[in-house]
């Protein structure tokens, strides 16, 4: 099963390496999202007005979004995105100075109007039990997404920041309010999305999206990708708990498929 995927130009990988985060238009063609669109309805449908995999209502993430992880090893069609050639191709130029990437999650997101509110400003690294943090996440939506419906917001260069702490473990705890002084830096403008357009965010690249103040929900699939010579730290991650990884070992292992440009 095939999905034709765009090659991200050479401006856009400057762009994404210097700000920390891009957009790429029509990144995925409108036949193929169509499809995907159909499977994630399907999803959400299946999993209830809760949204999909919609689990601990009362922590601060399903506040945010309704999420199911790993969709790409249940539905087929996501899979075969997630291990799409140039996505991974993408993602190796986008990195820089990596020889391949490992998939390590996929993620069908929604964001109820009504029902979730502001996705929090946070990175995405800090969780991760990786040896290093070359890692970025692609970002695809899966509807036309306006701003207002809740599109992704970075703060541009805050990746050269290294590790900033952990978000969501409290009420109040996002990255603005630990460190102010992020807001002297430029702050993406609001993204009008059309479906098959994607964003991509560095690991360490401070984001967060407003609540979604349409009346359809915001559907979006994400994948992201960490360097494939990353060694496991051993750091406790409900993912890769129990696995059998080895620390300061590769993470060789079918839950994280390797590929190569």
């Amino acid at each position: 099963m095939d999905i034709a995927v765009r090659q991200a130009t050479d401006d856009e990988v400057g762009f994404f390496q210097e700000h920390g985060w891009v957009r790429l238009p029509g990144l995925v063609g409108p036949g193929d999202v169509a499809a995907l669109r159909e499977r994630a309805v399907a999803h959400v449908t299946a999993r209830g007005a809760a949204g999909p995999g919609a689990v601990e209502r009362g922590t601060l993430v399903d506040r945010a979004f309704g999420q199911s992880r790993d969709i790409g090893e249940s539905d087929e069609l996501f899979g075969a995105l997630a291990l799409a050639a140039e996505m991974g191709r993408n993602a190796v130029r986008l990195l820089h100075g990596v020889r391949a990437v490992r998939v390590q999650v996929t993620n069908l997101l929604v964001k109820e109007a009504g029902e979730h509110g502001a996705t929090e400003f946070h990175q995405d690294f800090p969780w991760m039990p990786m040896d290093r943090s070359a890692m970025l996440t692609f970002w695809l939506a899966l509807v036309d997404v306006p701003a207002d419906m809740g599109s992704l917001r970075f703060y541009s260069g805050s990746h050269r920041h290294g590790l900033l702490g952990r978000s969501f473990t409290r009420v109040g705890d996002d990255q603005l309010s630990q460190h102010p002084w992020l807001k002297e830096l430029e702050l993406s403008p609001p993204l009008d999305l059309r479906a098959g357009d994607a964003s991509v965010h560095h690991a360490l690249t401070v984001h967060g999206a407003p609540a979604n103040r349409r009346d359809s929900p915001r559907l979006s699939f994400t994948v992201t990708y960490f360097d494939a010579d990353a060694l496991y730290t051993g750091t406790p991650y409900r993912q890769t708990d129990g696995l059998g990884l080895e620390v300061n070992r590769p993470f060789e292992h079918p839950r994280f498929p390797c590929l190569r440009p």
